[in-house]
């Protein structure tokens, strides 16, 4: 399977769902990237969590700069309160005092009590950390399944793209294998026409004019060139066929039918060569940019 190195993929925590943090949302994000770079956003109070979820999203991807962000709505059960009773104590005691030294009414209540300095202590509860890593890691597995099938699917995409151009790389191979007889046929009159205006009535000397033909064909000969860049192109199919993180593969390929198509125009001295060696780069160039896409 082809995948691209871009996507995004999310899971959070359900109602009902069991685990300490349920307002718990993963999120993973990619682009492109030379290299496999993973950095994950997390709140403080979740920082335990950032090795173990990094280590678990780099398991899924191979090429890229990864964005994992943990958001966290809510700590249902990450607060506790406790009533320190000795304050309370003291302040049903004051107002009890007040009432009997001065009459006024007692309207102490145990909401006003709980508003009173010292009475509510309110601390962050301390986070089981293999709870919640397990369960921040299935959000996170969760996530990167969504994030590699679209991954998976633009992939997909890319494959049909490359290879309706490796097509027409191909169809342009075969236009360009037979101009080099043509350009030497034509090289071998436009000598013998200047040999004859040049000796007037003076015989050709065969043997000179086919060494001369001979050098000429061997400098414009693309034959070599056309062999390796079929080669290059099957190469380039079997290798989006095996799929899986092949961008490196897939990108030095491109490069190589880049040489050989500018080695075909080096040698090529006729405007239907250039013509065919100007579309041949062109379809290359677009899969080399296809393939930077690719993990």
């Amino acid at each position: 399977m082809l995948r691209s190195m871009t996507g995004y993929g999310r899971a959070a925590a359900r109602d009902g769902e069991a685990g300490p943090c349920m307002g718990l949302t993963v999120e993973i994000r990619a682009v492109n990237h030379r290299y496999l770079d993973v950095g994950v956003r997390l709140p403080r109070a979740l920082s335990f969590l950032e090795d173990a979820v990094k280590r678990h999203v780099s398991g899924g991807v191979s090429r890229g700069k990864v964005e994992v962000s943990l958001s966290l709505e809510r700590e249902d059960g990450a607060v506790e309160i406790s009533v320190s009773a000795e304050a309370a104590a003291a302040y049903i005691d004051a107002a009890r005092r007040l009432e009997e030294r001065h009459g006024v009414r007692n309207d102490l209540t145990a909401s006003a009590l709980l508003r009173m300095p010292e009475v509510a202590l309110v601390r962050k509860a301390d986070w089981d950390e293999e709870e919640t890593t397990a369960q921040a890691l299935a959000l996170a597995g969760r996530a990167l399944e969504a994030f590699n099938a679209m991954r998976a699917q633009e992939g997909g995409r890319l494959k049909e793209d490359i290879l309706q151009k490796a097509g027409e790389i191909e169809r342009l191979v075969g236009l360009a294998e037979p101009r080099s007889p043509v350009a030497v046929e034509a090289y071998r009159a436009r000598l013998e026409q200047k040999i004859r205006e040049t000796l007037a009535n003076t015989a050709i000397e065969e043997s000179r004019l086919l060494t001369e033909v001979a050098i000429f064909s061997d400098k414009v000969s693309v034959s070599e060139e056309t062999v390796r860049l079929r080669s290059h192109l099957a190469a380039l199919l079997e290798i989006l066929e095996t799929g899986g993180p092949v961008g490196r593969k897939l990108d030095f390929l491109a490069q190589e039918l880049g040489r050989e198509a500018n080695t075909i125009g080096s040698k090529g001295n006729d405007a239907e060569m250039g013509r065919i060696v100007v579309d041949m780069k062109t379809e290359i160039e677009k899969i080399r940019e296809q393939v930077q896409n690719i993990e």
